[in-house]
C-alpha cells in the first residue's frame, strides 16, 4: 500500500463533504483504514479520492459506511442487560412513570434499540414504549429499518423473545413490525449536531473507544446535558469514564452512570 501525503488537507476536505470530523478519531487507526479503502478504489492520492466521492454517490456512501464502525449484536454483554432488566428499568419507571424517554445513540444496524424495546416490553405494554435511535450513517439506518438479521446477531436474545418477535426467513431473522414501530430512527452526528434533551436513559455502547480523549469527554458532557436529572447513561464494556464526577455523574454499576440531581 503506497504512503499517501496530504492527510491534513484530506481531513478538511472530508469535513466539508460529510461534516465528519476525522480529528476526533485516533489518527493512526483511522488513516490506515482510509488508505486501504483508497487503494481498493484504485486512487493514488487523497485529492483523487476526494474527487471520486464528490462525484460518485455510491462511492460517497461506501466511504461513510466504511468510516463508521458497525459491529453490533442484540443483547451484547447479556449480564449488563440483566442489570438493565432487574434494576435500571424498574428504577426509571418508579422515578419517571411509564412514558420513558430513551435514546439509543450511534445505534448502528438497530440491534440495540430493538433490544431495548424487547427488554422494556417485560415491564411496559409495547404501545407505551418509544425509543429514539440515531446514527451518523444513513446506510446502517436503512438496514435497521429493514430489520433482517443473522442467527449470530440475535444469538443472545432470550428464547421467549426470539420466538415472539422474530420470523426465520431463509436462514436470516426478520424482526416483527410490532417492535419496529416502537423505534424512531434519525441521522445524527455526535460530534457536530445539537443533542436532544430530557432523556431518562441514554444508551451509547462501544462507539467512543474510537474517539480521542478530548472528543470522548465532549460527548459524555453533552450526554449529561441531554439527560433529565437522575437519568442514566449506559456505556459499553470496552469503555470507561474516568473523570465521571467532574462531568456531573455518579457511578451506579460498572457501565451505568447517573446524572446528579
Amino acid at each position: 500500500m503506497p504512503v499517501l501525503e496530504g492527510y491534513e488537507k484530506f481531513k478538511s476536505d472530508v469535513y466539508n463533504l460529510t461534516k465528519i470530523d476525522l480529528n476526533a478519531y485516533k489518527e493512526k487507526q483511522m488513516k490506515r483504514r482510509i488508505d486501504t479503502l483508497i487503494g481498493k478504489n484504485m486512487c493514488n492520492t487523497y485529492d483523487q479520492y476526494v474527487t471520486l466521492i464528490r462525484e460518485n454517490k455510491d462511492r460517497f456512501e461506501e466511504f461513510v459506511n466504511f468510516l463508521t464502525i458497525n459491529v453490533s449484536e442484540f443483547y451484547r454483554n447479556p449480564e449488563q442487560w440483566d442489570i438493565l432488566h432487574k434494576e435500571v428499568f424498574p428504577n426509571l419507571i418508579s422515578k419517571y412513570g411509564q412514558n420513558l424517554k430513551i435514546w439509543s445513540a450511534a445505534c448502528s444496524t438497530g440491534d440495540e434499540p430493538y433490544s431495548l424495546v424487547m427488554a422494556l416490553s417485560r415491564h411496559l405494554p409495547l404501545e407505551k414504549i418509544k425509543i429514539y435511535a440515531t446514527d451518523i450513517d444513513k446506510q446502517v439506518i436503512a438496514k435497521a429499518k429493514v430489520g433482517l438479521y443473522s442467527a449470530k446477531s440475535i444469538a443472545n436474545v432470550p428464547e421467549d423473545l426470539k420466538k415472539k418477535f422474530f420470523t426465520e426467513i431463509g436462514g436470516s431473522y426478520q424482526i416483527s413490525d410490532a417492535i419496529k414501530q416502537r423505534v424512531e430512527f434519525k441521522e445524527h452526528n455526535l460530534l457536530k449536531d445539537p443533542y436532544p434533551t430530557g432523556y431518562h436513559l441514554i444508551v451509547c455502547r462501544n462507539v467512543l473507544i474510537y474517539f480521542t480523549e478530548e472528543a470522548k469527554e465532549e460527548v459524555y458532557a453533552k450526554f449529561n446535558q441531554a439527560l433529565a436529572p437522575g437519568g442514566t447513561l449506559f456505556i459499553g464494556s470496552t469503555e470507561q469514564i474516568i473523570n465521571y464526577r467532574e462531568l456531573n455523574y455518579d457511578r451506579s454499576k460498572s457501565f451505568f452512570f447517573i446524572k446528579r440531581v
